[in-house]
């Protein structure tokens, strides 16, 4: 059976016979609808906007709380909407992977139409013209990842693509957020109607930061006389153009062949995924965990969905943005970050493996519990200690969640700052002992042994996706993985960037620790385990 509109219309028992759920509301009809009155537009279509915004999405249709579903653009990688919406009819087949090995299957079909933000493309332009200057729009939401919202390198020069939107306007926008700025200008020169602009990403402050760049090209615009005063001031406005800050939590990991082998035995054709130009690994499917959260800023000038029908919870800023920082800089993402680095090291590609390695498990456990809790930040809706009990004794060992420390590993130069970074600076501002800290050391010095793209057992791995992977490896040229007098201070003039740590680690006694380890680390074959062992099997986790 394929997947695709006509046979879940048409078929309805095969799928009721392989245990997937179907939708409860007339699918054409939310079309429709959704075409002459849009409320929510989605930038970034990958995995976890289909897994779980298109979930929420899901709950309020079938509940009858929404009519309308959810539009969904590309801003980035166009082989998404080609080859995984356009063939299936916008459907996904949503799998939830429980931690007692069974599954909860579910056709997604929240997605309303998919779309290429290619303003190259005059369809695809007039169409998203045509959304954006609807009076019904409540809300456009983003999954972009951190990056997409950057406009400058590292060295705080502009990205060459910012620049030339920033000279060309509004109508020749190529990057993300100057398509959203210009889509803004749209909706302000047609009546300036009010909307929620609200970033979704695993990222700190995210509404700031995407207010930040959307504010930033629009003001180059205006110097330019490629705008008016008129349309900043609209913008900056939060009673009429808001941005509020969220919090998300869901792992989605990349389609795993297991998943999709279980698929096409229950008879499902066209499963295989694809690993897109842009090396996006997408499929017909979506594997994700169960555990969810997504904590929003209530501020919506227009109205908005009935978001907390769905599991969402709706706050202030102050609260959304201590649950975020929870999450980011303790609870999960630096746990995340620690154990993917060592994993790949260590020979692993999946997360639940890693946590029967006693060693791992302590390294994530003494940065949780001991390393992370006593700074943490309470947002009091959520309990910081039941967050990470759930993460280290359900989340991660989850056998059945094909999660790879690979993917993990992606970014991680975007990531640093946020997840230990953060806590260095919080020790730091409590007077707390620096030298109290191992595990933040040992990951920040193995994702440095990880860059030199050899394992512990001396074989060559291929190093995650990173916009600053070749700077950070030219900075490390000349270290040999087998031979401590290969270093020479390499590490100085990357832990001296405060733009990738948040600090400039060279300052602080924490760096001779960072390179204590690093060295141990060069020592050969076998000393990454040596290493975990030394500095973790007696201490107080």
């Amino acid at each position: 059976m394929k997947l695709n509109l006509e046979t879940i219309l048409k078929n309805p028992e095969f799928f009721t016979n392989v245990n997937v759920a179907l939708p409860r509301f007339d699918v054409i009809e939310m079309r429709k609808l959704t075409d002459d009155q849009p409320e929510w537009v989605h930038f970034g279509a990958g995995n976890i906007f289909r897994g779980f915004i298109g979930s929420i999405a899901q709950k309020l249709l079938d509940e009858g709380y929404s009519k309308t579903g959810i539009i969904a653009c590309e801003t980035f990688d166009y082989d998404i909407i080609d080859k995984i919406y356009n063939p299936f009819d916008n459907l996904t087949l949503n799998v939830l992977m429980n931690a007692d090995g069974t599954t909860s299957r579910q056709i997604l079909a929240s997605i309303a139409e998919a779309i290429k933000a290619d303003f190259s493309c005059e369809k695809s332009f007039n169409r998203l013209k045509e959304i954006f200057t609807s009076p019904t729009l409540k809300m456009v939401s983003f999954t972009i990842t951190e990056k997409g919202y950057q406009l400058k390198r590292t060295d705080g020069t502009l990205l060459p693509v910012v620049e030339c939107d920033m000279n060309e306007g509004p109508h020749k926008a190529r990057h993300a957020m100057s398509i959203v700025a210009s889509l803004l200008l749209e909706r302000f020169n047609s009546g300036a109607y009010p909307i929620a602009v609200v970033s979704m990403d695993n990222c700190s402050h995210n509404g700031e930061k995407l207010k930040s760049a959307v504010v930033t090209i629009a003001k180059a615009w205006l110097e330019k006389g490629l705008v008016t005063d008129d349309f900043v001031n609209y913008i900056s406005d939060e009673s009429r153009v808001s941005f509020p800050w969220t919090m998300i939590d869901k792992i989605t990991p990349r389609p795993h062949p297991a998943v999709r082998e279980s698929l096409e035995k229950d008879g499902f054709e066209d499963m295989e995924g694809v690993v897109t130009s842009k090396s996006t690994f997408i499929a017909p499917f979506v594997n994700a965990e169960r555990p969810e959260y997504l904590v929003i800023e209530d501020s919506f000038p227009n109205g908005r969905p009935k978001l907390e029908k769905a599991g969402v919870y709706l706050t202030d800023r102050e609260t959304v943005n201590k649950t975020e920082r929870m999450k980011v800089t303790t609870c999960l993402n630096p746990l995340h970050t620690a154990m993917s680095v060592y994993g790949c090291l260590l020979g692993y590609t999946l997360i639940c493996k890693e946590m029967e390695d006693d060693d791992i498990v302590r390294l994530v456990r003494r940065l949780g519990y001991v390393e992370g809790l006593p700074v943490v930040t309470d947002p009091k809706i959520l309990s910081p200690k039941a967050f990470i009990d759930e993460v280290v004794n359900e989340r991660l060992p989850n056998k059945f969640m094909p999660d790879d420390p690979r993917r993990i590993a992606t970014d991680t130069s975007q990531k640093v700052g946020i997840r230990f970074g953060e806590t260095i600076k919080s020790y730091i501002s409590l007077g707390k002992d620096l030298n109290d800290l191992v595990s933040i050391p040992l990951a920040l010095a193995g994702w440095m042994r990880y860059l030199l793209a050899v394992n512990d057992m001396g074989e060559a791995i291929e190093v995650s996706p990173d916009p600053l992977k070749e700077e950070m490896q030219s900075k490390l040229k000349g270290i040999i993985w087998n031979d401590p007098t290969s270093y020479s201070g390499q590490l100085k003039g990357i832990f001296s960037n405060a733009s990738v740590f948040g600090l400039d680690i060279t300052s602080t006694v924490l760096f001779e620790k960072i390179e204590k380890y690093f060295l141990e680390l060069l020592k050969g074959p076998g000393v990454v385990r040596k290493l975990l062992k030394s500095q973790l099997e007696d201490k107080k986790i």
